[in-house]
């Protein structure tokens, strides 16, 4: 079959048309991992509520595992797929390499996650998502995560496949897009992620088959965290990529340096993975020198890079509005944004929730000191849903809602519900996520499915403020359901029932980006060089509050100095 290219008339996107089959069943393949992760994060939800208390233990631990694995696998790796190809075919306008390949991912990758699935509702791998030996679960949970380790891999080897194929034909000349070059970030950090699931997750399956007689715990803890952790800046990357590609497509924003933004994501390359650091701060077998190194200078380039692009994006937004008249005052560009735009909308609430809450509470947990404190609390799931969820996963919800009409060539549906979402969605998880760290710094433990410990021979009398960010952290956690529920059914509905837009012309070969479009702006490559007073307030205004953060949390620690 001839491929052939259709170039959408409302965006000047082009699409390859295996490229757009593939990009569409791997969004659709994420759209159902996400439903099934939200019902078992109610269930969660509605489980630590103490006023509730749904679940048993041994169904809790079991949903708990379900939730961990399909959204920060299944729902994630999904939709990251789709983004690689968007970021290769579709912006540097050329075919897709190997597709056969890309189907043969997909499959491995859809597979391996209901082979997991299957193996947690058996009952007989209640391991959660870390599946720390020497507990054991089921050998197909292990081979379901091997499958689509496999699958994803595959993956970014055709993302990277499609960036020669776009040299070799010079369907673009230059540097790289910016969003592309930070897909490829993203890519290449997902190779040492995926490297090292394999290389604990192969000997931890022929564990569980009975060939490897046991699994060295720290070793596991270890290397599993090179695969845990980095797997979470796989999803950094992409979702700062996502917020340079709204920013452009939106307002025809330019990066106010693109040497500046290039060389963070290097930084994210070369640091970031290593902040896995702070899940292995308390293991007594890892070195002394080597938790100083992991926690001060790694960890600072690592921060130094998410702080630049925490600048970089509100200020080529800023640079785009004033560029337009916006100029009165310090924020009259952000008075004046497209608000009403869901696109715009989640994603300037994912970098606030990601850049204040979550990249807060991420260099406190990397502190060695507060850490010990803070590991096992309710803390640490506060912070990562700041991070995952506000800002991964409302980032891709956020583009969505540019990709519907000109992807699956639907208008959404219900308007004035799509501009409302982003904000139910993005609010109700930043304040979920606060009042879990607040529950976890007055001690609440991280996984126990009674804050109680009901029955337990020991009693401890938590203090009233401990239950009510419990209760809060119900309420709003339900609240944030609901507005991702509201995505799926925008999303679903639009696919079913959103008028049809028109597809555009469909040629043989690739065509030039047409000048004036969503196409130029998000392949542009070059600066903006336009002051930005009111996002130089903005960054200062967050080291404020960071700093102000810090040194409230090494008030709690000298707390307890008195008891050493």
């Amino acid at each position: 079959m001839a491929t052939t290219y259709r170039t959408c008339p409302a965006s000047g996107l082009q699409f390859e048309d295996q490229a757009e089959k593939l990009m569409k069943w791997n969004a659709v393949a994420a759209v159902l991992w996400l439903l099934v992760g939200g019902i078992t994060a109610l269930l969660v939800i509605l489980t630590r509520w103490p006023a509730i208390k749904l679940l048993p233990a041994d169904q809790f631990y079991t949903i708990l595992t379900a939730h961990g694995i399909d959204m920060i696998i299944m729902w994630i790796l999904h939709f990251e797929m789709a983004v690689l190809y968007f970021a290769s075919s579709v912006l540097l306008r050329c075919r897709l390499a190997a597709p056969k390949l890309a189907w043969l991912a997909f499959w491995l990758m859809t597979i391996g996650g209901i082979v997991t699935n299957v193996a947690i509702f058996q009952g007989e791998s209640s391991v959660m998502f870390t599946s720390y030996v020497p507990m054991q679960a089921a050998p197909h949970f292990y081979l379901g995560i091997i499958l689509v380790a496999v699958g994803a891999l595959i993956g970014c080897a055709i993302f990277f496949g499609t960036l020669v194929v776009a040299k070799k034909d010079k369907t673009y000349t230059g540097s790289l897009p910016l969003v592309t070059f930070g897909a490829l970030t993203a890519a290449i950090i997902a190779v040492f992620t995926i490297l090292s699931g394999a290389g604990i997750l192969i000997p931890t399956f022929l564990w569980s088959v009975g060939l490897i007689k046991e699994i060295d715990a720290q070793l596991y803890r270890m290397v599993w965290w090179a695969l845990g952790h980095s797997s979470q800046q796989i999803n950094v990357a992409a979702h700062v990529s996502i917020w340079y590609l709204i920013a452009a497509v939106v307002l025809g924003a330019k990066p106010l340096s693109e040497k500046v933004s290039r060389g963070a994501f290097l930084l994210y390359i070369l640091f970031l993975q290593l902040a896995s650091a702070h899940h292995l701060l308390s293991d007594p077998g890892m070195s002394a020198e080597w938790k100083v190194l992991n926690t001060s200078y790694f960890m600072y380039f690592a921060v130094m890079a998410s702080m630049i692009h925490g600048f970089t994006v509100p200020g080529c937004i800023e640079a785009a509005q004033r560029r337009k008249g916006y100029t009165n005052g310090l924020f009259e560009w952000l008075r004046k944004a497209p608000w009403g735009n869901p696109a715009f909308s989640g994603m300037f609430v994912s970098l606030v929730s990601f850049g204040f809450l979550g990249g807060i509470s991420g260099v406190v947990l990397g502190t060695e000191q507060i850490n010990m404190l803070m590991h096992n609390t309710f803390y640490v799931p506060g912070h990562f849903h700041t991070t995952v969820v506000t800002g991964t996963t409302l980032a891709f919800m956020a583009v969505t809602y540019l990709l519907v009409p000109t992807l699956f060539r639907r208008e959404m549906i219900l308007p004035k519900l799509c501009q409302i979402q982003p904000y139910l969605f993005g609010i109700g998880m930043s304040i979920t996520g606060l009042v879990m760290m607040g529950a976890g710094t007055l001690g609440v433990s991280r996984r126990h499915w009674d804050m109680a410990f009901s029955g337990a021979p020991f009693q401890y009398e938590w203090p009233g403020a401990a239950y009510l960010m419990m209760g809060l952290t119900g309420i709003f956690g339900v609240i944030t359901i609901i507005g991702g529920a509201l995505w799926i059914v925008l999303v679903v509905g639009s696919l079913l029932f959103g008028k049809k837009l028109d597809g555009g012309a469909v040629s043989d070969k690739p065509t030039p980006i047409p000048d004036q479009t969503q196409a130029a702006t998000a392949s542009h490559v070059g600066s903006d060089h336009v002051g930005v007073p009111g996002t130089v307030v903005l960054a200062l205004t967050l080291l404020v509050a960071f700093v102000l953060y810090y040194f409230v949390n090494w008030k709690y620690l000298s707390e307890v100095w008195l008891l050493s």
